[in-house]
């Protein structure tokens, strides 16, 4: 955070000084479990009854509408007077963002959110000073510190915003107010909070409404259901990206390399050849979004390509790893969608050469009522993309095996509640001529075990 005082902060927010010493302040916080340092500003309307927990971050500085008397405060706690203490907040968090003039990139989508983000802080990490979003961590809990982390000296803020309900990108966009967004694709996800797939693409749309006339937008060109927002009313640039000579950047010659892609970058009638480790057309994608992020900010291909050379996917993200009895193992287990589903059985078959090929598919969360529509469109798609055995853990994964059965699989089809069993299945029928995919969630433990299990002792 780039430091302010208690003087500015009470003009800021239109604020009253009426107790504790004048201190620089150099973190903020609206919730309690926030404040973890000492010169934190917290911004809070209850009442603080416990004061010894808060006592090794002193001094602190408290922005608050509750009247204290002067009796019940600590010497080493500043306050603040306000009227309402959340609005006094949003007037600190729009001044803070209206003290830098960078580049700002908010990236939504599916699938591929984590990595594209990943990858654009990788390729500017050689050129500029940035900050990012850690991991997956993109909650609306998590905006405030984020917009905070862009200091003095940052030259470019990359930050990944999830999509759990509508609104939730409306909120990011009045943190960060970003200049460059980026759509990865649309698919069928958070259903229990948009309701229907129309709603959950019309909360993706929102950021549409967050970027303003000089603002950039990428998108997947080939993308079905992100073909289905209204770009019309988008009073940015937009570019479009994919495999087609239609887009603004067309990756062409795709293919399979040793421990990842190989593709050909066409920009106005120019080529350029990129490699990127990670397996599947969708990194392809991830890759390419990238690339033109970056470019945007006033990076070239070339540059941006000589640094993807370097990326390192994230654990758990279609790894492959030698696995038990021999057999290959595509670890899949960072999270599930059916999105990242399709995806990751496309790898499995491109990369079985004749194998005989395994899919282990968990339980697909965050989906509410929609539980039972969206595994059975799982079972869909395991039909559609082919597999030799299918074999499912959790009691509603069990419904991709049963819908997938009444469609006709030819696959051998074996449901667990746990991954006891099928882990004692998987000792007698894999080998040096398998491959298996195993597809679910971080927050799994059953699937997590299961992955690890699956692997080759070394």
């Amino acid at each position: 955070m780039k430091p302010i005082s208690v003087e500015t902060l009470c003009t800021i927010v239109d604020g009253k000084h009426i107790h504790g010493s004048s201190i620089g302040i150099h973190y903020g916080a609206y919730r309690l479990k926030q404040v973890k340092r000492r010169n934190t500003v917290l911004f809070i309307e209850k009442r603080i009854m416990n004061w010894a927990k808060l006592a090794p971050c002193f001094p602190l500085v408290l922005v608050t509408e509750w009247h204290y008397h002067t009796k019940e405060l600590p010497n080493e706690v500043t306050v603040i007077q306000v009227e309402r203490s959340e609005e006094a907040l949003w007037k600190f968090i729009h001044f803070y963002r209206q003290q830098f003039q960078l580049p700002v990139v908010a990236i939504t989508g599916t699938a591929g959110k984590t990595t594209t983000k990943e990858m654009i802080k990788h390729i500017l990490m050689r050129y500029k000073k940035v900050t990012a979003t850690q991991l997956s961590t993109n909650s609306r809990t998590a905006f405030f510190q984020y917009l905070l982390s862009i200091e003095s000296d940052t030259e470019a803020a990359v930050f990944e915003t999830a999509v759990g309900a509508p609104g939730d990108l409306h909120q990011a966009g009045k943190y960060y107010k970003p200049t460059i967004g980026i759509i990865t694709n649309i698919g069928e996800h958070h259903l229990n909070y948009c309701k229907t797939l129309e709603g959950y693409i019309d909360a993706k749309a929102e950021m549409l409404e967050i970027l303003d006339e000089n603002s950039v937008l990428i998108i997947n060109g080939e993308d079905r259901n992100t073909s289905k927002i209204d770009f019309q009313k988008f009073k940015g640039r937009l570019i479009k990206i994919g495999t087609k000579s239609s887009n603004d950047f067309a990756a062409t010659n795709i293919r399979y390399s040793t421990n990842g892609m190989e593709f050909v970058v066409v920009h106005k009638g120019e080529h350029h050849k990129v490699n990127v480790t990670g397996f599947g057309k969708h990194q392809v994608m991830n890759a390419l979004a990238a690339i033109v992020a970056v470019v945007e900010m006033g990076l070239t291909i070339p540059q941006a390509a000589g640094q993807l050379q370097t990326y390192r996917p994230l654990n758990k993200q279609l790894q492959l790893f030698e696995g038990m009895n021999d057999a290959l193992l595509l670890d899949d287990t960072w999270s599930i969608t059916t999105t990242s589903l399709e995806a990751a059985l496309t790898v499995l078959n491109e990369l079985a050469g004749g194998k005989k090929r395994i899919a282990i598919i968990g339980t697909i969360t965050d989906v509410g009522s929609w539980g039972t529509f969206i595994h059975k469109k799982a079972a869909e798609i395991v039909l559609e993309k082919g597999v030799d055995i299918l074999i499912t853990v959790g009691e509603h994964a069990k419904i991709i095996a049963d819908h997938a059965e009444e469609l006709g699989i030819q696959a051998q089809v074996y449901r667990f509640i746990n991954s006891v069993l099928a882990y004692e299945l998987l000792k007698v029928i894999i080998d040096r001529n398998t491959i298996i995919l195993i597809k679910g969630d971080m927050y799994s433990k059953t699937m997590f075990d299961l992955a690890s299990k699956l692997k080759k002792k070394t």
